[in-house]
């Protein structure tokens, strides 16, 4: 009939190859041509080399070799996983008086107990689970494939219907929009534009724009709980043409660019029917694991690992080079602020996080200050102004210049900024700028004095104004290599 024949398009395009022929009604005739017949209609599909079986309801002839035919063919399938996240989609909605709003399904995969919480989608609202029936005996949980009956907390029968589903929180990705590869006998460009998507018991209008020969872009006209590697079936019921897709992508990128259509189809034409974690890593360069979990994939081994952070090595080794340009370019505009700040370099590597960044630099990078710097020569005016400071501080080592002396040697702010951030100066509170290995012969000098000794002392040994000696005993302070007790300072092991 009409029906069955749309019923086994149906079955092939969705990929079944699993099966059992059972022609009825032997008693009535001899069911051998009955079984020729339907042999003939399933040798061009994937159910061809099911195994068959003829029994009658009236006599029960055939029922033993149906239920041992069943036995086996069970017997073959995976086990679905207890632990997998809940999708029951819903085929029928009700009120039991006493008990409030009850649905009905078949659990495929995953487990559901009395007391769980689940996502009614697509209204996205949370209930809990009151009760759990399966075979009409009250359990505590049950775990797919099995039917079940859930009594739910928390909603109205009437804002529950078919096509509905219930989903494990923050398992699935709700998505309007899906990249599919398409099982069908011409290119997916023969398809009509608008059909019908079944998946589960839902049956929802979408939009389709061909993309390759096999591959599509679907538009669904509903939020659906999806991971990528689903099956689900097109329709179109005017033409009673039925198509199998496999969905791709739960997060396909926008395709607004002259030849993004044809780029996206060469992309997908490389991808398996069930993508992996990997794939869509490499597809999206920066996903967390929660991302990949909401896509139904796994992360995978290879990945680089930054605080919740998934980053494809290629993509990752991409990145490090694009920052070392950023930075030298950067560095090439801006020479007395060379560093890039940590946001600038987010936002020009479209990254989510500046932790990203930070991981990113290493040789010939290096971060500072918040800021990523190249390893390069200072600019020349910083080396000439350096190089004047230490002139000008030959014959007293811990003279700092004043402000003022401190412009006519060139260290302007800008100037002596950049050789702070170089390493090349110390610059310490009330402007003093000293080289940097002021503190260590300051230190080397005070070692000698009698210990504890005063800020007197230290300046006579240094030969500094107060200004200064004050600036680098606090330095020291801080450092730890002196302590000070009231208005006395000592050496750290150097004796009291």
């Amino acid at each position: 009939m009409p029906q069955s024949e749309e019923h086994l398009a149906a079955l092939d395009a969705l990929g079944v190859r699993h099966g059992v022929l059972a022609v009825t009604r032997c008693d009535v005739a001899a069911p051998k041509l009955a079984l020729r017949q339907a042999r003939e209609r399933l040798a061009a599909t994937g159910l061809r080399n099911v195994e068959s079986v003829t029994v009658s309801a009236v006599t029960g002839e055939g029922l033993p070799d149906l239920t041992a035919a069943l036995d086996r063919l069970t017997s073959r399938l995976p086990v679905p996983d207890p632990a997998a996240p809940v999708r029951l989609w819903i085929d029928r909605a009700f009120t039991v008086q006493g008990s409030g709003t009850v649905v009905t399904g078949t659990l495929t995969a995953g487990t559901v107990s009395t007391g769980d919480e689940l996502v009614l989608m697509p209204a996205g609202e949370r209930v809990r689970v009151r009760a759990v029936e399966s075979a009409k005996r009250r359990l505590d949980s049950v775990h797919g494939v099995t039917r079940v009956a859930l009594n739910l907390r928390g909603v109205d029968h009437h804002r529950v219907g078919r096509g509905m589903s219930l989903v494990t929180p923050a398992a699935w990705t709700p998505t309007t929009c899906v990249d599919v590869r398409t099982r069908f006998s011409e290119p997916s460009g023969r398809l009509p534009r608008q059909m019908i998507l079944h998946i589960g018991s839902a049956a929802v209008p979408v939009r389709l724009r061909p993309l390759g020969p096999d591959t599509a872009r679907l538009t669904i006209n509903a939020r659906l709980p999806l991971h990528v590697g689903d099956t689900a079936l097109l329709r179109d019921p005017g033409r009673r043409a039925v198509a199998g897709v496999h969905v791709l992508d739960v997060r396909p990128p926008t395709l607004v660019r002259r030849g993004a259509g044809a780029a996206r189809a060469r992309e997908l034409a490389t991808w398996p029917d069930r993508p992996g974690g990997d794939v869509l890593l490499r597809r999206h360069g920066v996903l967390t694991r929660a991302d990949l979990a909401l896509m139904g994939c796994a992360a995978p081994v290879d990945a680089v690992e930054v605080d919740d952070w998934l980053v494809d090595p290629v993509h990752w080794d991409d990145l490090h080079h694009r920052l070392a340009k950023e930075v030298t370019a950067h560095a090439a505009d801006h020479p007395l602020a060379p560093g890039l700040s940590l946001e600038a370099a987010r936002l020009r590597l479209s990254l989510p996080s500046r932790a990203l960044v930070a991981a990113l630099v290493r040789d010939p990078l290096r971060l500072s200050g918040g800021r990523v710097h190249a390893r390069t020569e200072p600019p020349p005016q910083v080396t000439a102004a350096v190089s004047r400071l230490r002139e000008h501080l030959a014959g007293a080592p811990f003279r700092a210049p004043t402000s003022e002396e401190l412009a006519g040697l060139g260290l302007t702010p800008a100037v002596l900024a950049a050789a702070v951030r170089e390493g090349l100066v110390l610059s310490l509170p009330g402007e003093v700028v000293l080289p940097p290995d002021a503190p260590a012969r300051a230190l080397a000098l005070l070692a000698g004095l009698p210990q504890p000794f005063t800020l007197g002392q230290a300046r006579q040994a240094l030969g500094a104004t107060r200004r200064v000696a004050v600036a680098l005993l606090e330095h020291l302070d801080r450092e730890g290599a002196t302590r000070r007790t009231g208005d006395a300072r000592a050496v750290r092991g150097g004796g009291d």
